[in-house]
């Protein structure tokens, strides 16, 4: 049952336990029990909000930053992790595997600050040797949703 409220839930996290229960066939008061459990457990972390910043009058910029960094010795990738997830511009990082050690994605207003989180707070730090930015252009998709609405045909039906 865990699995399937956490399935439904990573879609929609605004559906009632009263139909969470209908959908797996057990009572709300079961369903209530094990949200509030894997809460306690640290199973379900949040429930965030996907918002689509395009359809807003704000300006925000999103950018992945490919950091190299040195592992600290006993402590390994998690230290510097901790240290860089801090940071309120930070909304994910990310250990990779390949040519670079940690993804970290950031928002801002603009690039110039995204820039400058990147040259004053996060380059500086003892532990990382290099970075690359990449800005994100355009979003099409994000936790499993589409963000952009489905085109219409719109050509002409011309018949014989």
């Amino acid at each position: 049952m865990r699995d399937k409220i956490l399935e439904t839930i990573d879609k929609n996290s605004k559906i009632s336990a009263a139909d969470l229960a209908v959908m797996l066939g057990t009572t709300e008061e079961e369903v209530t029990t094990a949200i509030k459990e894997m809460e306690d457990e640290a199973i379900i972390c949040g429930y965030p909000t996907l918002i689509n910043w395009d359809k807003v009058r704000c300006e925000r910029v999103t950018a992945l930053i490919e950091v190299k960094v040195t592992p600290q010795r006993g402590l390994g990738f998690d230290k510097i992790a901790e240290r860089i997830y801090k940071f309120d511009e930070v909304q994910s990082v990310y250990l990779m595997s390949g040519g670079f050690d940690l993804t970290v994605i950031i928002t801002g207003r603009t690039m110039r600050e995204v820039a400058t989180f990147v040259s004053e707070k996060l380059a500086p730090m003892d532990a990382v040797l290099s970075t690359a930015t990449h800005f994100v252009l355009k979003k099409y998709k994000e936790h499993g949703l589409p963000l952009v609405q489905k085109s219409q045909d719109e050509r002409m039906l011309i018949s014989p």
